[in-house]
């Protein structure tokens, strides 16, 4: 079958967007969020996304239709992930653009941190540098299964939800510094806000392994370390 020029141009554009039309609902955006931190069966995803299963389903056909998500069985349980790396490049790029160019967003984040007595200045090239050197505790308070899908090297796993009572294994001398899924994620906020209540010196990465990624960085996986 021969294509005119506008007849593979309209077949192009209308493949291009399949994409757009996948992320269109604000729920498969978070469902694709969750899913670049590792696998997840669709039970957990609803849970995290606060979706009823049916619901969470319906998006993951909509995201496996468009080859965004793959699924596999494991035993009584079928498994989500990101097709592939591309992936999570282009959810990083979405949120990027976003935040450039919509000033709601900027306005919404510093309205959330400003309530939350959060808002302080952060180099964030020079928390990064510090971060990769050493030279800080790094606190990852995400859930432990995706901890052990992936973090940043050297990170510490303590889940938000156990944060309080694991205090005592964090030293007060050194600063932590406390990271979760990315700059949308609200556990590090919580953390930090914790911490500085029972007097440690903590604040907040909002990039994490999605961003530590995109950069080339290693990121390790496995159960890792749980305390220093």
């Amino acid at each position: 079958m021969s294509l005119s020029h506008r007849q593979y141009k309209d077949a192009i554009y209308e493949q291009l967007a399949r994409i757009g039309k996948a992320v269109s609902a604000p729920k498969r955006i978070e469902l694709l969020e969750i899913l670049s931190q590792g696998p997840r069966t669709v039970e957990a995803l609803a849970k995290l996304a606060d979706l009823s299963v049916a619901n969470a389903s319906q998006h993951l056909k909509a995201l496996r239709t468009s080859r965004l998500v793959d699924a596999e069985k494991k035993g009584l349980f079928v498994e989500y992930r990101l097709a592939d790396d591309s992936v999570g490049r282009y959810l990083l790029s979405t949120q990027t653009l976003a935040d450039s160019r919509l000033a709601e967003i900027r306005q919404l984040t510093r309205d959330f941190l400003e309530a939350r007595g959060a808002l302080e200045p952060v180099n964030r090239d020079e928390l990064m540098r510090r971060v990769r050197e050493g030279e800080v505790i790094v606190l990852d308070v995400r859930p432990s299964e995706e901890y052990a899908a992936g973090h940043i090297p050297g990170a510490v796993s303590v889940p938000i939800s156990e944060l309080k009572a694991r205090l005592k294994e964090l030293p007060k001398g050194k600063e932590i510094v406390a990271y979760c899924r990315g700059p949308y994620c609200v556990m590090s906020i919580d953390a930090v806000e914790l911490l500085r209540k029972r007097g440690y010196r903590a604040v907040r990465m909002e990039q994490g392994v999605l961003d530590w990624r995109a950069r080339g960085w290693r990121i390790e996986a496995g159960t890792g370390k749980t305390k220093r």
